[in-house]
Formats: structure tokens, sequence, C-alpha cells
């Protein structure tokens, strides 16, 4: 795939985007959106994004499509939360990736990293005690304590 061709997939799900979150009729240019963090098509080498053009360049098929599914899972997500459609087994993508989880895991994947990450910044154990209570926070609200 070349420059322009990724340029046109990105900017054709940008506007997938919009149909799906505000409809077809939506001509608003001020919504925020979930592609704006991930993509950019003004710059090849913007790093301010979470996929920079050249780092989608050099990705094979399974990785871009991984971003891809990243990326739909986000804006799906934000979608059922905008309309109140939210249901449990559905986890906020930003707190997953504090914890450096993928969006298909599961209750049990997330107590696991937990525990991990638990034993590694427990102020017992010489870690880090903002980081400690941090992680109790994003635990409780993945898991709905």
């Amino acid at each position: 795939m070349d420059l322009e061709e990724l340029k046109r997939k990105l900017r054709k799900i940008k506007k997938l985007e919009i149909n799906i979150r505000f409809g077809s009729l939506c001509c608003e240019k001020n919504k925020k959106l979930i592609w704006d963090k991930f993509f950019s098509t003004k710059d090849a080498y913007d790093y301010s994004v979470k996929y920079s053009l050249i780092k989608l360049l050099a990705m094979n098929h399974n990785s871009l499509k991984e971003v891809f599914n990243e990326y739909f899972y986000e804006v799906y997500y934000q979608f059922y939360k905008e309309n109140g459609l939210a249901e449990e087994n559905i986890f906020d993508p930003n707190l997953l990736s504090i914890l450096d989880l993928s969006s298909d895991c599961s209750i049990e994947d997330i107590k696991k990293r937990f525990r991990e990450l638990a034993k590694k910044y427990h102020p017992d154990c010489g870690g880090d005690s903002e980081r400690f209570i941090e992680l109790i926070e994003v635990y409780e609200k993945l898991i709905g304590k």
C-alpha cells in the first residue's frame, strides 16, 4: 500500500466514524472524533497521533487489521457511551490501555493483570504508591466496584 492509498483509506474510515456516531446528515466540523487521536493525513511524521502514516506504512496486513479493530472498538464504545447503550462486558479502552490490555480482554484478564501490576507497584514491595493508587482506581472502574 502506498501513501496516497493509505490516506484515502483513512479518510474513508473517518467518514465512517462520523456516519456511525453522528448519522449521515452530520455536517458539523467541530465534532470530537476518535479518529483525531489515532490518525492524521496531513503529515507522514505526525507523532502527536497514536499511529502516524509512516508507522502505518511499515505495518503488515495483520498489524493494520489490529489497528483498525482497536480503532473501531473505541468508536463503538464511544457511540454506546454517548447513547446510553454501554453493556457490562464493554470496557473503556482508555482504562484498558493503562493496564496494557487489548479491547477483547475478559474480566479474568483484567484481574490477572491487576494482580501482576499490584505486586510491582505495591508500596510494601518498594513500588510507587501514587501509581498503585491509580492502578486501584482503574481496576475498580473496570470491574464496577
